[in-house]
């Protein structure tokens, strides 16, 4: 489990790095960071189960928001036919920093429930 919490924790200091740019930096910086420290945390014997739940919890919501939202994972997967997202993203295809923002949602939710169940 120490080898899965250190590969994404990096990750998710990765991810994080990734979003400096943009417009809501603080944000997906914020995000990625909380998830990070939690993998590390986890490493360290430190863990926080309902703090787990609760935000793993808001990320799904959020996640749901971006699903369903103007120009979201619906509207990817089909009006725009499930088109690259690993292009570079344009003014024009919005759909693809919503359909990226949340699959990395689900990651760090996933990450956050496995940890969760692991150390119960």
């Amino acid at each position: 489990m120490e080898i899965l919490n250190i590969i994404f924790g990096f990750t998710f200091i990765y991810f994080g790095y990734l979003n400096i740019n943009d417009n809501d930096a603080w944000l997906w910086v914020s995000i990625y960071l909380i998830g990070a420290i939690c993998c590390f945390a986890a490493i360290l014997g430190i863990y926080f189960p309902t703090f787990y739940l609760v935000f793993t919890a808001c990320l799904l919501l959020y996640a749901m928001t971006l699903f369903f939202a103007k120009d979201g994972v619906l509207d990817w997967l089909f009006k725009h036919r499930m088109q690259s997202i690993i292009a570079s993203m344009q003014a024009t295809k919005p759909w693809i920093e919503k359909t990226r923002e949340f699959f990395g949602l689900l990651i760090l939710s996933t990450v956050l429930l496995i940890n969760y169940f692991f150390y119960q």
